[in-house]
C-alpha cells in the first residue's frame, strides 16, 4: 500500500493569525494512508519520549505520569522561531485513537484526536483532527501560525517516521 499524501481541511492561516482583542480558534485536519497495523502506528504516536530524535519541531519530551490507559507528557518545541513547552493529558484508546487536551502551556485552549483505522488487512488511516487558541497577545499570530504550520505537518512527519522505525511496509 503506497502512501498517499495528507489530506488538510485547516483554516484559512491569515485567520489564524489575527491577534488583539479578536479570539481564533485554528482547527487543523490530517489524514494519511500508511501501509502498517493500526496498533504500530498508534504505539508510534504514542512514544512521546522518542519524538526529540525523529523530528526538529520538538526539543524535548517527558511523559510525566502514566497509569490505565491516561498519559501525561510534556513536549517542548520551537514554533516560529519561538521556544515553547505544552503539557498534555492523553487518553489511550489502544489501537484506535488517542485524544488529548491541554494541561498547561501557551494556549487558552488545545484538545484533539490521533485516529488509526484499519484499511484492509495491512494498512491504516492515520488521522490527526487538532484544535487550539493561543493566549498570549504579544506573539499570539506568530505563534498561532507556526503552531498552526507544525500541526498540519505532523501526520506527514509520523508517516515519515514509521518509514524509518517499520520499512517501506
Amino acid at each position: 500500500m503506497a502512501s498517499e499524501p495528507s489530506i488538510s481541511s485547516s483554516p484559512d492561516p491569515v485567520m489564524a493569525a489575527k491577534s488583539g482583542a479578536e479570539r481564533s480558534e485554528v482547527r487543523v485536519q490530517r489524514q494519511a494512508l500508511v501501509p502498517y497495523l493500526p496498533a504500530r502506528m498508534f504505539a508510534l504516536v504514542a512514544d512521546f519520549e522518542r519524538y526529540p530524535r525523529w523530528f526538529d519541531w520538538c526539543s524535548a519530551a517527558q511523559v510525566l505520569s502514566r497509569e490505565d490507559g491516561r498519559v501525561s507528557a510534556e513536549l517542548g518545541v520551537r514554533v516560529a522561531g519561538i521556544a515553547l513547552s505544552f503539557a498534555t493529558e492523553n487518553l489511550e484508546f489502544a489501537p484506535e485513537r488517542i485524544e488529548l487536551r491541554l494541561l498547561r502551556g501557551p494556549f487558552r485552549q488545545l484538545s484533539g484526536a490521533w485516529t488509526f483505522q484499519p484499511v484492509g488487512e495491512i494498512g491504516t488511516r492515520v488521522g490527526l483532527d487538532l484544535s487550539f487558541e493561543v493566549s498570549s497577545s504579544l506573539v499570539a499570530g506568530a505563534l498561532s501560525l507556526g503552531f498552526r504550520r507544525l500541526a498540519d505537518r505532523m501526520v506527514d512527519d509520523f508517516c515519515r517516521a514509521a518509514r524509518t522505525e517499520f520499512g517501506r511496509g
